[in-house]
């Protein structure tokens, strides 16, 4: 069995040359400088070079996309190795910088959600399961094998989630408020920072009446919320899945009701809540953002780690230098990476007050996230809804929940986690994206994607071992079996990315794939701190444009396009 270890030489050669030979050459002056290939960083240079703004990204690694990213790990498998769906990439991003027309393909997923149960089936029968989709007749007849009066309830029920979220829509498209602007200046700045009112102004009047219930939803822990809809485990379960997905956090704990409405405000081809998979996987999206880039004028390069920001004695970023000396000068400098590594790593710590530094060294960045990619020579095949010939049936596009039979189960993962031990029967999220797209693996073998939590960033205080990931992946695997006998035989590589691996590999500061925890003390007027909700930094010329700012992680492109636009009003003013 081909392993993580060593074996993709040729793969990432492969792509490192395809990258060196598209390159152009490196100048020592730009007007901004983007640190960080990801998807944020990618748009954000679009955007300033659309604004007349000429734009370099500076990426680490050989490959673009940061966690959005595309990797050959076993011979003629390709994985969205860190991310892996595809929704909250804003509509007017996609319209504006045509991703379409620079190669983007999504490929649609109905049914979206499948919860087997791991039981005796009754009367020769199979094990049951809830199915969820796009067709309401067939989600009531789904979640009516486990109540009907839950099959009643639930048209009612999405319709509440889908007005609260809509509302929340004018949030992600713009800045948080403006408040020192507001409260602060003469009446005429005043009266131009009113308009960073507008968004939530706009937001409160289409929730009206319901705003309390908003209020409720990003405050409560989301089983206060289920336990009123609903009474049946396996719905409550699946729909808790996604109130803690990426979230060192259980069903029980306040702000997991956010967690849920931040996963289903997004929307693909105008589906709302749609999740999809990204031909050639998520480093589609982020090649689409970068062809764009390149057609406004975008220098792109690869394998150009930065070492430091360059801060001139009038305490301004004047630059970058690169780990290998080579200085590049800019009159702005963007950085994709998390606040911690900008700040921490990339930053001059004499140019920060230690105030600042403190502030920074709390934002939270717990991860309860091991990601395994699995390379696979057939489908897997489900007891709760069996398959012949390696055929795949509307249930195995879906993301597929194991482990969530019980809300009990989530709960009991959650707390060996927060005890410093990798969960015994952890919460596993499989998705099979080579069912829809041929273009992912050889003729009858499958790429598998495990998002699995909770697995904490040290065991029991120290560090994770070679031992420690592939007991864990054995672990997840048992338990994959059980569901679907034959999936271990099945394996023919497995790529293990526990919180320390997607530190490492991606940058994800404490292995956190939103550039820090969305929890409600760190969201809007406070993301990632209080100082800094607006994108701008104490260095002048220094901004954010990653996950790590307004509106947060997996709002793809919105972090980047809010940040151009503050850059380009910033150098206007000069």
């Amino acid at each position: 069995m081909w392993t993580d270890r060593g074996r993709r030489a040729a793969a990432v050669v492969g792509t490192v040359t395809r990258s060196r030979s598209s390159q152009a050459a490196l100048k020592s002056q730009y007007d901004a400088l983007v640190i960080g290939g990801g998807h944020n960083g990618l748009v954000a240079a679009a955007y300033l070079q659309k604004g007349g703004v000429k734009t370099a990204v500076l990426e680490r690694r050989h490959v673009l996309g940061g966690a959005a990213v595309s990797e050959e790990l076993f011979p003629g498998f390709h994985f969205s190795r860190c991310s892996y769906l595809l929704s909250l990439l804003r509509p007017h991003i996609t319209a504006e910088l045509e991703l379409k027309k620079h190669g983007l393909k999504v490929y649609m997923r109905d049914p979206h959600a499948f919860t087997p149960m791991l039981e005796e089936g009754v009367n020769g029968a199979p094990p049951r399961s809830l199915t969820l989709g796009a067709d309401l007749a067939m989600n009531l007849r789904e979640i009516g094998k486990f109540s009907q009066k839950d099959a009643k309830a639930f048209p009612e029920f999405v319709a509440y989630l889908d007005k609260l979220a809509s509302a929340i829509h004018p949030l992600l498209d713009a800045p948080p408020v403006d408040i020192p602007g507001v409260t602060t200046g003469s009446l005429r700045k005043r009266l131009a920072a009113a308009k960073t009112l507008k968004p939530i102004v706009k937001c409160g009047l289409r929730l009206g009446r319901h705003i309390p219930d908003l209020y409720e939803i990003i405050t409560a822990p989301i089983m206060k919320i289920l336990n009123r809809w609903f009474e049946s485990e396996p719905l409550r379960a699946t729909l808790a899945t996604d109130a803690v997905i990426g979230a060192m956090i259980s069903p029980s704990n306040p702000g997991s009701g956010y967690v849920l409405l931040h996963h289903v405000m997004g929307e693909l081809e105008k589906d709302m809540g749609a999740w999809g998979y990204v031909e050639g996987g998520m480093g589609g999206v982020s090649n689409a953002i970068a062809n764009s880039a390149r057609s406004y004028g975008v220098d792109i390069f690869t394998e150009k780690d930065v070492g430091q920001v360059l801060v001139g004695s009038d305490g301004a970023a004047k630059g970058v230098v690169l780990k290998d000396g080579t200085e590049i000068h800019s009159k702005v400098v963007l950085s994709n990476a998390t606040p911690y590594v900008t700040f921490k790593n990339l930053t001059p710590q004499e140019a920060l007050s230690p105030e600042f530094i403190k502030a920074v060294d709390q934002i939270d960045y717990t991860s309860p996230v091991t990601k395994i990619n699995v390379a696979v020579d057939k489908l897997p095949n489900f007891l709760a809804c069996p398959t012949p010939d390696n055929k795949p049936g509307p249930h195995h596009q879906c993301s597929i929940h194991l482990n969530c039979e019980r809300v009990e189960l989530l709960e009991i993962a959650y707390k060996e986690a927060v005890n410093g031990r990798p969960s015994t029967r952890p919460m596993l999220e499989m998705t099979i994206p080579s069912v829809l797209d041929p273009t992912l693996a050889p003729p009858g073998c499958h790429v598998v994607s495990l998002f699995t939590q909770y697995t904490p960033y040290h065991i029991e205080g120290r560090e994770w071992t070679d031992q420690d990931r592939e007991a864990y992946a054995d672990t997840a695997f048992d338990w994959v079996e059980k569901y679907a006998p034959g999936f271990k035989a099945s394996v023919v590589g497995r790529d293990i990315l526990a919180p320390p691996d997607l530190e490492r590999i991606f940058g994800l500061t404490g292995g956190n794939i939103f550039h820090g925890s969305m929890s409600l003390d760190q969201l809007y007027l406070a993301r990632p701190l209080p100082s800094l909700s607006d994108y701008r930094s104490p260095i002048k010329g220094l901004y954010l444009c990653g996950s790590g700012c307004h509106p947060g992680g997996g709002v793809m492109g919105s972090p980047g396009w809010n940040a151009a636009l503050t850059v380009i009003a910033d150098l206007k003013r000069r």
